[in-house]
């Protein structure tokens, strides 16, 4: 469920109209300042509005790259055993310890 709901997301907030809105918001609340006199409770808006944003978009960003990552193994380690004489070894090497140096 979080998945299709990350995936949901991340789709939503790459688009161009997104981001053009996040930019609306910051450049209002720029604008805003001197209404306010740039006062600690003005900047504590955007402060804690973006800490926010961030926090969760990590989790997404996360969920988004875990998802990539899977599925580029899958697809590397398909290639891997329909090649003509491959190492299967090599196919799961990534849940191996790399060698010491």
């Amino acid at each position: 469920m979080f998945s299709k709901i990350a995936q949901g997301v991340s789709h939503a907030v790459g688009s161009p109209w997104v981001f053009s809105v996040a930019l609306a918001v910051v450049l209002i609340w720029g604008a805003s300042g001197p209404l306010f006199g740039f006062s600690e409770v003005w900047q504590l808006v955007i402060n804690t509005g973006t800490t926010i944003v961030t926090f969760l978009m990590v989790f997404l960003i996360q969920n988004t790259q875990n998802r990539n990552d899977w599925a580029v193994q899958k697809k590397l380690d398909e290639l891997i055993t329909r090649l003509d004489g491959p190492r299967d070894e090599i196919a799961g090497i990534e849940e191996t310890e790399p060698p010491s140096k």
